[in-house]
């Protein structure tokens, strides 16, 4: 069954005084699964992957859009940083959340299932500015919420870095627009070709009562080497970009990727496609402080990439690189040792990071800008100037689709507050469900359904995807492998393991009603749940 939100539904019967002397008594806990708390969109992710589990595939994805309207792109290009926190990595190993999410995503492109309607226009306009995952995500909560919402961006196409930044391999474009255009569905308008200069001006002309501003960080950062004579020598994000546009660069036979985040794998992967016999990503640090994720890693080394780990870029004279050999101190700095070497490259490809490109908020006044470009915010996201809010790559965090459209939906609830007058307090924090909380029987394998792959010889040929989804038969399996920590699943352990018959089923999705009368307190029923749905509380005393 679905988990709960944060109330226990059932009627629990209690007669205090009439039933055995007894110390505590057992209650639903309904605790916050590790998973969910992961999930930087704030995915309910256990209760769509139990109704996943049951085939009710039309429901899982409703639950799973209410926080997040691109499951088919998360399903591929999110880090599922809920795998890493999921409890069932300490049995055999993490439900594969990301590949249920691509499942259900791809499904409701396929069936063309709409977004869920959109509340009563409230009267209200909001402007965003870019078009990419924070700003579709807060245009899309918007809309939910009743406001009219027109997205400008400056690009040719909407998604943004989505679009531009991560190749086709990992991202098809045609499940990304059909996400994107879902939402437009919805009555979101996206302008297009409009670069926003005076945002005041902006927001006046178009009669907006608030503006979210979200650009991503789609400016290389720059750093100082001395470059000499005719070295191709190109950023990474206008490499990524062009070739996204369509394209067809040419680096040569021979191709150095400077830096060691995800940009660089891609950076390199792409090269490779585009024809580079050789591509060799060179690095300051060593794989254990590398930036990109490892499976990015491992991925461009099974597609032939090379890395050079531990030096840096001194000078580029021609297709002549002067490299240092460098070391990493106990910080993990890198440090100068003054061995150098020459390295032969047709082009050199930088990915050093990306800056965001806020100076048309600069002159605004109340905004503040870091020296990175970020914006500073309060709590609820609105800037210095009443009714401008920032989120995604604008604002300090970690910078990823995932964190982008977590930013867009809280900012659209605090864009909805702000323009109501009101001030909702936060959210009640449950207690996460530990593994060493769980009280499970002895489990068998089930070995986690991995997705199909491209041999990796096949890859570089184009830019086709690399990574396969499940079928729905895998789907189904993966989803039932989540063991829904902290939850009620109707198991019926407790019902069974009563020696006083004081636990009463109520029927599918209704879970149980205790009858107090009965209990003597015993906590049988608190031992026997498997994921900690039940805790033992003090018995209220007459006085309470």
């Amino acid at each position: 069954m679905k988990p709960t939100d944060l109330t226990p539904v059932i009627d629990l019967i209690a007669e205090p005084g009439t039933g055995p002397l007894r110390e505590r008594r057992p209650q639903y806990a309904d605790l916050l699964p590790p998973c969910n708390h992961a999930c930087p969109a704030g995915e309910n992710i256990q209760a769509w992957l139990a109704e996943a589990r049951s085939g009710r595939y039309r429901e899982a994805w409703q639950i799973l859009v209410a926080d997040n309207p691109l499951p088919a792109v998360h399903g591929r290009v999110c880090y599922h940083p809920c795998e890493s926190d999921c409890n069932r990595e300490r049995l055999d190993s993490a439900v594969s959340i990301h590949a249920v999410e691509r499942f259900l995503g791809d499904m409701a492109v396929r069936e063309r299932w709409p977004l869920p309607p959109a509340a009563p226009p409230s009267g209200k306009r909001v402007l965003v500015v870019g078009a990419g995952p924070s700003g579709l995500s807060a245009g899309y909560h918007l809309a939910r919420l009743g406001h009219a919402v027109e997205i400008h961006d400056a690009g040719p196409l909407p998604g943004g870095m989505m679009h531009f930044g991560i190749p086709a391999y990992r991202l098809p474009r045609e499940e990304l627009m059909q996400e994107v255009r879902r939402i437009e569905e919805m009555g979101v308008k996206i302008v297009l070709n409009h670069k926003v200069g005076n945002l005041v001006a902006e927001k006046d002309a178009g009669r907006f009562d608030a503006v979210f501003a979200a650009i991503g960080a789609d400016v290389a950062r720059r750093i100082d080497i001395p470059v000499r004579d005719a070295a191709h020598v190109v950023d990474a994000v206008s490499f990524l970009h062009g070739v996204s546009s369509g394209d067809r660069l040419c680096l040569g036979r021979r191709v150095v990727v400077y830096g060691g985040g995800n940009t660089a794998m891609d950076a390199a992967r792409t090269a490779k496609r585009l024809g580079a016999a050789e591509t060799l990503v060179v690095y300051h640090r060593d794989r254990a402080h590398m930036a990109a994720r490892a499976f990015e890693a491992d991925e461009a080394l099974e597609e032939g990439i090379k890395i050079k780990w531990l030096t840096s870029i001194k000078e580029i004279a021609g297709s002549a690189l002067t490299v240092e050999v460098v070391e990493l101190g106990p910080d993990g700095a890198p440090q100068s040792t003054g061995r150098f070497e020459t390295l032969e490259a047709d082009a050199v490809v930088l990915a050093l990071g990306g800056q965001t490109d806020s100076g048309f908020l600069k002159q605004i006044p109340g905004i503040e800008c870091g020296p990175d470009g970020t914006v500073v915010v309060g709590p609820n996201m609105m800037t210095g100037y009443a009714g401008i809010f920032a989120g995604g790559d604008m604002v300090p965090s970690d910078r990823t689709i995932t964190s982008a459209v977590g930013h867009g939906k809280k900012a659209a609830r605090a864009i909805d507050a702000w323009l109501s007058g009101r001030t909702d307090a936060p959210a009640r924090k449950r207690p996460i469900v530990s593994f060493e909380m769980l009280h499970l029987p002895v489990y068998s394998d089930a070995e986690r359904r991995e997705q199909p792959r491209l041999a990796a010889g096949e890859r570089t040929a184009g830019f086709a995807e690399v990574v396969a989804g499940l079928t729905e038969a895998q789907a189904t399996y993966e989803a039932q492998r989540c063991l829904s920590c902290g939850n009620c699943f109707e198991c019926d352990q407790c019902f069974a393991a009563c020696p006083e018959k004081a636990i009463e089923k109520l029927g599918p999705g209704q879970r149980y009603r205790y009858h107090y009368e009965r209990c003597t307190g015993c906590a049988i029923c608190f031992e026997g749940c498997p994921v900690h749905a039940i805790e033992m509380i003090p018995e209220p005393t007459a006085a309470g």
